[in-house]
């Protein structure tokens, strides 16, 4: 018997006994139990905090930090950033696929995962920006701890991410949860970026002048000489000691924000369907990737993603190497993340009044003259910051939109799959799983590809090709993927009126389940 039918029946045999004011008393609760607060709303978005604080200290400092501080070869530190990133390909499905199987507790269904993944998480975290003392495994301990902290931050994100389908089954209600999650995000990336960057940038230790820059020296004379004597002296150790310090302080707000999130939030069972059979691994993959409108916003992201990290993940060495502001990446950095944050609230009314799609677009593309501007300018301090603050409003379309977009997806998979439930965790693992891929693609294939160039390690100069890679990487390079990304994105299907469509739908199966299952209660107690 097809879902529904049953219901139909006894609900057809108990309406002429039901008061028309008590099936309006019952919408309105439904409706009243629906609706996030304000403080429920902040605790759910104060859990996706740890992953961009993380993201963003690794992303914007992690190869930099390799490369002079850990001082490893550029070789190695690109296998490093992409097998710590291509690790990802069997953590994110893996444990989406797990969280997908486990059983329902008083916690709920992801918050656990959440909660026990934690202690690992900063444990692992703490000890990546750890430099050990010795030198013949140094490469085996920053693999192994980047590995278990990429494997923690899954357990982390992935059951976080899917919640967002556990916290309300209400379209509207999900899209202003996702609203105040994506401006905790960027603000996260602004606690990162802040952490990171202001502590290590006052114990930023002097570059080394290379062969050219000791006969520029020679020829200046004493001139030189006396600028270097007035500078306070900062070691390599000094570097050391304030990448630690930062690295536990944002091991300690992330044990907050988890904190924050177990016990601020609630997993309301009854906001999905009941689960269907579980399936196997590969099936459920070829599931939900066999969704048309999933692959193709999947595919949309990964383009758009991997643009974004490669500008993220090289931006720092561009400052401080081509334009010349050693002493001042960690502020532009930190320009970009406020600005972005500060635009999150015009992007979600953005995409209200004229839909994601245009959304998306728009905003896209609207840090693509920002990136042209960034390498065809003369180096300018003042200029940077103003074109940095203008690329921030872009950056903060692709922090919001994909993830506002993805519940439609979900959605639209349960319209057209109404058997087919429970499976929430499988979309949003892989759709991580792709931008962790992006970011390690984009760093392992950047730092690779400065090694070629012939990359100096705190070198005070770089050669010319070096800089000529630093410009492709932060921008000729995005661009083109940007524009891939918006041509996939031209033939996805789901527009505002399909979303809305859908929504109905979705409402109309809800209300037609719960009349069954309360037309089969008044049935038995009849018996």
């Amino acid at each position: 018997m097809a879902k529904g039918e049953g219901g139909e029946q006894y609900a057809n045999a108990s309406l002429l006994n039901k008061p028309v004011s008590l099936d309006g008393i019952k919408l309105a609760r439904k409706q009243e139990q629906n609706k996030l607060s304000i403080c429920n709303k902040l605790c759910y978005a104060i859990g996706g905090a740890p992953y961009q604080i993380t993201g963003c200290a690794l992303g914007f400092f992690l190869q930099i930090y390799l490369l002079d501080v850990a001082q490893l070869d550029p070789f190695y530190a690109s296998i490093i950033l992409f097998v710590g990133r291509a690790w990802d390909a069997v953590t994110d499905p893996t444990v989406g696929f797990l969280v997908s199987r486990s059983p329902w507790t008083r916690f709920g269904r992801m918050l656990p995962w959440i909660l026990l993944s934690t202690p690992l998480a900063v444990l692992s975290y703490f000890l990546i920006w750890y430099v050990p003392p010795f030198e013949d495994g140094k490469v085996i301990w920053y693999l192994f701890f980047y590995c278990m902290f990429q494997t923690m931050q899954t357990c982390f994100h992935v059951p976080y991410s899917a919640l967002t389908m556990f916290i309300s089954s209400e379209q509207k209600e999900r899209d202003s949860a996702t609203a105040y999650r994506m401006t905790v995000e960027v603000l996260g990336t602004v606690v990162g970026t802040a952490i990171q960057g202001q502590i290590v940038g006052m114990a930023n230790a002097p570059c080394l002048p290379g062969p050219g820059d000791i006969v520029a020296e020679l020829s200046n004379g004493t001139q030189s000489a006396g600028l270097n004597s007035s500078e306070p002296v900062i070691s390599l150790e000094h570097t050391r000691t304030a990448y630690m310090i930062s690295s536990g302080i944002i091991c300690l707000v992330y044990v907050l924000c988890a904190i924050v999130l177990f016990f601020g939030v609630r997993e309301k069972k009854d906001s999905s369907r009941p689960k269907s059979e579980p399936m196997a691994f590969f099936e459920g993959i070829k599931l939900v990737m066999g969704h048309g409108p999933y692959a193709k916003l999947v595919m949309v992201f990964l383009f758009t993603s991997l643009a974004f990290m490669l500008l993220e993940g090289n931006f720092a060495l561009f400052c401080s190497s081509t334009l010349g502001f050693r002493n001042d990446f960690q502020n532009i950095l930190l320009v970009i993340m406020l600005s972005a944050t500060l635009a999150i609230p015009f992007w979600q009314w953005f995409l209200t009044r004229f839909g994601k799609k245009t959304a998306v677009y728009t905003g896209t593309l609207a840090v693509v003259p920002f990136m042209i501007l960034v390498v065809c300018l003369k180096s300018n301090l003042i200029v940077t910051y103003i074109v940095s603050f203008a690329a921030g409003v872009g950056v903060a379309a692709a922090f919001l939109l994909p993830w506002s977009m993805l519940p439609d997806v979900v959605d639209d998979f349960q319209v057209q799959n109404p058997d087919s439930t429970g499976h929430e965790a499988l979309f949003y693992s892989f759709y991580v799983f792709f931008t962790k891929f992006a970011s390690g693609v984009s760093l392992g294939i950047s730092t690779l590809s400065l090694d070629f160039a012939g990359y100096i390690s705190r070198g005070c100069t770089q050669p010319e090709a070096v800089h000529l890679t630093l410009k492709l990487l932060v921008s000729a390079a995005p661009i083109a993927l940007i524009i891939i990304g918006l041509c996939i994105l031209y033939s996805y299907p789901i527009d505002e009126e399909t979303r809305q469509g859908n929504r109905k739908l979705l409402q109309e199966q809800r209300e037609n389940e719960a009349d069954s299952e309360t037309d089969s209660t008044e049935l038995v107690i009849m018996i």
